[in-house]
């Protein structure tokens, strides 16, 4: 895997009433491959009713400590992120958050906004790389990754809702997350913090648990679920260091990499997107075509495995881009 940089002017039609700067990364080799085996979670999750499990899931959200989707199911994420939420804070091993006045749901009322930001997606990789964008396709599939959650759990929440005859107005049900994910909004409304601070943080990979962590002079800061990597392919263990931090990056689609790991001249340039193969974020590291980089599928993070590199769900690529800094130390173990 491999991938060059050029820095191109803004495509304005990209994401309607913003003008962005893109770059484009040609990143090769970052789709799902494999199923990775599952984790029990411990029974104090497991046998909480499945709307205190959507409070304790979006509280751990809120601080920065990802459960995964938020959709009441008590995965091993939430688990672990509750465990290293105590590791943080110096809490004792059976703390837990007390959540009585935490809504597990709000309602959001669909914008016109909305529907402008959807658009089709062709299925040929040739046609892909014609597209000028590459958007979410269904209502559901944007207000899903905007409140941190899937299109399944979002139709439980609403029955009887067809979300495909939804209109300007209407409002649903969805999870009460602190910090919804609006892709019109990024990166602008982002607060990355300055270099300074950067300077003294670095990233811990662990490819056994699959999670991120942040630490800010050795203190935890953010634990985030991945995918590192795959048995074929695993995430390239050793010390490496973020070169970069790419907003909305292009895609390099090489079949040759994908089936064989070898470059080849014939290959097309994926437009940015949030359906993206790489999500709204490419953070590359010092080892060639190698990165930390969002997904459009956040259902499957830690579940399939990815080509050695590390993917997030969109919104906790959002999320580690207000926290990453170019030079920052990144260890994979």
């Amino acid at each position: 895997m491999s991938f060059s940089l050029l820095v191109l002017p803004a495509l304005s039609r990209l994401r309607p009433l913003f003008l962005l700067l893109f770059v484009i990364v040609g990143v090769t080799g970052c789709s799902s491959v494999e199923r990775q085996p599952r984790v029990e979670t411990p029974r104090v999750i497991r046998d909480q009713p499945r709307e205190e499990v959507v409070q304790l899931q979006i509280f751990l959200d809120g601080e920065r400590f990802g459960p995964g989707v938020v959709d009441g199911r008590p995965g091993e994420f939430t688990a672990k992120a509750l465990d290293l939420y105590r590791q943080a804070r110096d809490l004792p091993a059976d703390w837990e958050p007390d959540l009585s006045n935490l809504a597990a749901f709000t309602t959001y009322t669909v914008g016109q906004g909305d529907f402008a930001a959807l658009g089709t997606m062709a299925s040929e990789p040739v046609e892909i790389a014609m597209q000028k964008r590459l958007p979410y396709t269904r209502l559901s599939e944007l207000i899903g990754e905007r409140f941190h959650t899937t299109e399944a759990y979002l139709r439980q929440l609403n029955p009887g809702v067809n979300f495909a005859s939804l209109s300007a107005g209407d409002m649903v049900k969805v999870p009460n997350v602190k910090r919804p994910f609006y892709a019109d909004r990024f990166p602008s409304q982002y607060r990355r913090q300055p270099p300074s601070r950067g300077v003294r943080r670095s990233v811990l990979i662990n490819a056994n648990t699959r999670i991120l962590e942040v630490r800010d002079e050795g203190r935890l800061i953010a634990a985030l679920p991945i995918t590192p990597g795959s048995v074929e392919h695993p995430a390239p263990a050793g010390e490496w260091k973020v070169v970069r931090a790419v907003p909305w990056p292009w895609y390099r689609y090489d079949e040759g990499v994908l089936k064989r790991g070898e470059r080849t001249t014939d290959f097309h340039q994926f437009p940015p997107g949030t359906n993206s193969p790489v999500g709204i974020l490419w953070a590359g590291l010092n080892r060639p075509g190698i990165g930390i980089h969002g997904t459009s599928t956040p259902e499957t993070i830690g579940r399939s495995g990815s080509h050695g590199c590390i993917r997030l769900s969109n919104w906790d690529a959002a999320t580690f881009y207000t926290l990453v800094q170019t030079g920052m130390k990144v260890t994979i173990r």
